[in-house]
C-alpha cells in the first residue's frame, strides 16, 4: 500500500546531513506534513505515539508525512566530526526547503512543532500553509536564565537538563514511569556528544521577534500570517512562554489550545485530543471536509454559537473572535472542559 511506504534518507544540505523519514507519497496539490522534534528527542521519541495512534490513520490517508531529525539526533547516529560546526536555529530552518526539494515536493508544507519551523515560515512564507506549534517559546533565554542554566550544567548531567526542559516539576515528581522511559530514550537512543551540540544551539537561539498585526502599526514587523495552532499542556514548564507567544500571533488565524491535566509532551500524554484538534485545524485549511470526529463533534455547534454571542456582546474585544469560525472548537463534551481566556490576547483560546 502506497500510504504505508516508508523511505529513509540522509539529505545533503548546506549545513550537513539531515536524516529524514518520508511516510507515504505526496498527494497531488495537498501539503506534506513536515515534523521537527524538540531537543533531547528525535522523530521517533517525539512523534511515534502520535502518528501510530489509531485516530491518525485517517489523516495519513490524505497526507504524506516527512519526519526530519536534526543533525546527529537520529537513532544510531555516529559522533559528529570535531570539524563540524553545529547549525544555529536559523540555519536549521534553512535545511527544510532543501529537504522538500530532495523529495521533489516543493508544494506547500504543513508544519508541526519546534522553534525553527516559525523561522521557516518567516523566511519562506510561500512554502508554509499552516503551523502546528507545540510548546512554542518566541523568546531567547535571558541573562538570568543562561546563568541558571550554566550553574545547573555544573551539577546536573545532560539527560537531567533535557528532562527539566521537556517536563514540569509536578510531572517529574509524580509520573516516574514516563520520566524513566524518556530518560532511557535520551541517554541510550541519542548520541550524547551530538545532543550536547544541539542543546547548545537551541540555548543560543535568538528571539523570533514576531508581532501581532495592529492597525497603523509597524509595517516592517515580522508576522506569522498563516493559520496556526498553538498547543501546550497546563502542567508544561513553558506554559507561560506559550501564552506570551500566543499574544504575538495573528488573532484572526490563530487558535490556542491549552490541554487540561496534560504535561510537557501533549502528543505523548493525550494524543487523541491533539489529533482531534489537528483534524479541525486541517478542515479549516480546506482539507478533509468529511473527516470523522468523536470527542469534539457534539460541542462544535455550541462552540460556534458561543463565539457568535461573544462577538455581539464584546465587539472586537473577545478572546473567542476569529476569522475562521468553522475551525473553532472546544472539548466541552470531555469532563472538565471549559473555554479559557487570558486577557488581551484576542485569539481563539480553548481548554480541553
Amino acid at each position: 500500500d502506497k500510504k504505508d511506504l516508508i523511505c529513509e534518507d540522509d539529505v545533503e544540505t548546506a549545513f550537513g546531513l539531515v536524516h529524514c523519514t518520508m511516510m507515504g507519497v505526496p498527494k497531488g496539490n495537498r501539503p506534506t506534513i513536515l515534523t521537527f522534534h524538540d531537543i533531547g528527542l528525535n522523530h521517533k521519541s517525539c512523534f511515534e505515539s502520535l502518528f501510530n495512534h489509531k485516530d491518525m490513520h485517517e489523516i495519513m490517508q490524505h497526507f504524506a508525512v516527512c519526519h526530519v531529525d536534526a543533525p546527529g539526533q537520529q537513532e544510531g547516529a555516529s559522533t559528529l566530526s570535531t570539524e563540524y560546526t553545529y547549525p544555529s536555529m536559523d540555519q536549521l530552518s534553512e535545511t527544510l526547503p532543501m529537504v522538500l526539494q530532495h523529495f521533489r515536493n516543493v508544494s506547500f508544507a504543513q508544519i508541526t512543532i519546534f522553534f525553527c519551523m516559525c523561522l521557516l515560515k518567516l523566511k519562506h512564507p510561500d512554502m508554509v500553509e499552516g503551523l502546528v506549534l507545540i510548546n512554542l517559546s518566541a523568546h531567547a533565554e535571558g541573562f538570568l536564565e543562561r546563568a541558571a542554566q550554566k550553574i545547573t550544567s555544573w551539577t546536573h548531567a545532560l539527560p537531567d537538563t533535557v528532562i527539566s526542559h521537556l517536563f514540569g516539576k509536578e510531572e517529574i515528581q509524580n509520573n516516574h514511569e514516563l520520566i524513566s522511559t524518556f530518560r532511557h530514550l535520551i541517554t541510550n537512543n541519542i548520541n550524547q556528544s551530538n545532543l550536547q551540540q544541539f542543546v547548545k544551539s537551541y540555548k543560543s537561539r535568538r528571539n523570533l521577534e514576531i508581532e501581532r498585526p495592529v492597525q497603523g502599526g509597524n509595517l516592517n514587523a515580522r508576522m506569522l500570517q498563516c493559520p496556526a495552532l498553538l498547543i501546550v499542556g497546563d502542567n508544561s514548564p513553558v506554559v507561560d512562554a506559550v501564552v506570551d507567544s500566543n499574544s504575538r500571533m495573528n488573532p484572526t488565524t490563530t487558535t490556542f489550545l491549552k490541554m487540561a491535566d496534560c504535561g510537557g509532551l501533549p502528543q505523548v500524554d493525550q494524543p487523541g485530543k491533539l489529533i482531534e484538534a489537528f483534524k479541525y485545524f486541517i478542515q479549516g485549511m480546506g482539507y478533509m471536509p468529511s473527516a470523522s470526529m468523536t470527542r469534539l463533534a457534539r460541542s462544535r455547534t455550541a462552540s460556534n454559537s458561543s463565539m457568535e454571542r461573544n462577538r455581539n456582546r464584546s465587539g472586537t474585544n473577545t478572546d473567542e473572535q476569529r476569522g475562521r469560525s468553522h475551525t473553532d472548537v472546544s472539548m466541552e463534551s470531555t469532563p472538565g472542559a471549559e473555554h479559557s481566556s487570558s486577557g488581551p490576547t484576542h485569539s481563539a483560546e480553548l481548554s480541553c
